[in-house]
């Protein structure tokens, strides 16, 4: 079928296997002020909320729905513990707007309809994050972050189509599902495997405080924050990842 801007141009009596939804402002494109932290809300809300009402009506109920969340549901701070789809949730921004977020989606569950609640870690993709990462890194200008301690959990943007395919073809998949390789590494590991990847140097460091200057509260709860998330749900489940090392990854793409 073609494209359509609105909702309201669904027929009801269309037939769906499937509702995947990826929308949402970016997170990092901008400083967290009042007014940008709540067009970030409302533009995850929003859209899912209409996914939903649209659900409610449809004459044939979708099998599976599937919404993105991230694993910014499990908050801030850094820890070497390894953190499944179990993990718990705190007060920062970014946990809050998960928590909402999620529990918007799951309103789908009342109608029938298995819902995953994709938890994405970093998602390393000829756009995105990594074309973000690189230019600095070819000048000879990258470096670790912070003290360089916190996780990054990043995925192939395949190994992220290939969890949501998963998703749907597993019928006792349901509820969090995190969106993770299964072997993140630190801010520091992640900077040096790219340096090699690129055969650049690593050795301009941005300090916390030039982070928490620059950025803010998304300095500090995007960058100088991360835990050891692991895909437990999707590995127990049978799914292969092709890129379960970030070296694999980072030359596939870089």
């Amino acid at each position: 079928m073609q494209g359509i801007s609105s909702l309201q141009d669904m027929d009801n009596e269309q037939t769906f296997d499937a509702i995947i939804n990826l929308t949402g402002e970016p997170i990092a494109d901008r400083r967290w002020g009042n007014l940008q932290k709540q067009r970030i809300l409302d533009s995850r809300v929003n859209t899912t909320n209409a996914l939903v009402d649209y659900m409610k009506a449809a004459t044939t109920k979708p099998k599976v729905f599937i919404s993105a969340s991230a694993i910014g549901y499990y908050g801030v701070g850094t820890t070497d513990e390894a953190i499944d789809e179990m993990g718990l949730s705190d007060d920062s921004f970014s946990s809050e707007l998960c928590k909402i977020w999620e529990a918007t989606a799951t309103q789908a569950e009342s109608l029938g309809v298995r819902t995953c609640l994709l938890r994405t870690g970093i998602v390393l993709g000829k756009g995105g994050a990594l074309s973000k990462m690189v230019p600095p890194f070819k000048l000879g200008l990258g470096g670790q972050i912070g003290t360089g301690s916190q996780w990054m959990s990043w995925i192939h943007i395949n190994d992220l189509v290939g969890i949501i395919l998963h998703c749907i073809e597993t019928d006792e998949l349901k509820g969090p599902v995190n969106g993770t390789a299964p072997n993140p590494v630190t801010n520091k590991v992640f900077t040096e495997s790219l340096g090699k990847v690129l055969k650049r140097p690593t050795l301009l460091p941005m300090p916390s405080r030039v982070v928490r200057l620059l950025m803010g509260q998304m300095g500090e709860e995007l960058l100088l924050s991360g835990k050891k998330i692991v895909p437990v749900k999707v590995l127990g489940t049978g799914y292969i990842f092709q890129y379960e090392i970030l070296k694999d990854a980072l030359e596939d793409l870089a």
